[in-house]
């Protein structure tokens, strides 16, 4: 497969893998380890930072496909098929994306306070 192609699967199974969190058959394990997985996909922030040669990229060419395929493992075959097939036909909506990244904003400003707060109380 080239890399484009690679590319194109791992977002479509991280879309299905975002829908699959909505469906009440998906355990709660597999729900939070989803959510752990596609904010951190999401945020600007990483546990290795990119300007590192090398070992910053590794956590997004390692990390983000790892987790995801942990999380797809845990979602029942039936509920993970029905939700591909859905990946592979809609697209994510503008609107989707501005609140996801306003939702994970949100979560890195609380944590920024708590640490603040932690340090100076």
């Amino acid at each position: 497969m080239k890399w484009k192609e690679k590319a194109r699967q791992l977002r479509t199974e991280l879309y299905a893998l975002y829908l699959a969190l909505k469906d009440p058959r998906t355990p709660w394990y597999a729900k939070a380890l989803a959510i752990v997985i596609i904010a951190y996909t999401l945020s600007p922030i990483d546990l290795i930072p990119d300007f590192i040669p090398v070992l910053g990229y590794l956590d997004d060419l390692i990390l983000v496909p790892a987790g995801i395929y942990l999380a797809l493992k845990m979602i029942p075959g039936e509920v993970l098929e029905e939700y591909r097939q859905k990946a592979k036909t809609e697209t994510i909506s503008s609107k989707s994306r501005w609140v996801a990244a306003a939702v994970i904003i949100l979560i890195w400003l609380l944590v920024i306070y708590l640490i603040i707060k932690i340090i100076w109380f």
